[in-house]
């Protein structure tokens, strides 16, 4: 099993905040009143990141940044795709690396599996597809 390297993943995880990115600026600038549909907005963008991270994340193991970069995120037992529930439940663990003044978000530098501190808590890895 080959580890996918702290370069790859952070391009991915900027990948994908780009389609939120993109979700915003569509919603921006659609020309929606204040209030009525602009209300959904919110919605549009949320709907954008988990469709994105959580379903594709979860259903395949690669977000449109995993893929892009040529990686994927599985169990560390097994290696199979992790879901949809269990990709979000790893994106609010993300918490966890950015509490503790983000160094969880640089522990791939150093780890023996390249693993953030979301990744051990919900035992998980990142490998190379």
């Amino acid at each position: 099993m080959s580890f996918a390297g702290w370069p790859a993943r952070a391009a991915a995880f900027l990948v994908d905040l780009a389609v939120v990115g993109a979700a915003l600026l569509l919603v921006r600038f659609s020309g929606l009143p204040d209030g009525g549909l602009a209300k959904l907005a919110p919605w549009l963008v949320i709907a954008a990141h988990g469709i994105n991270r959580w379903y594709f994340g979860g259903r395949s193991g690669q977000s449109l940044g995993r893929r892009l970069f040529g990686i994927k995120l599985v169990y560390e037992r097994g290696l199979s795709p992790i879901g949809a529930l269990q990709a979000f439940l790893r994106d609010v663990a993300h918490a966890a690396d950015t509490i503790v003044f983000y160094v969880g978000w640089f522990f791939p530098l150093w780890d023996a599996k390249k693993q953030t501190f979301a990744d051990k808590i919900t035992s998980t890895v990142v490998v190379k597809a």
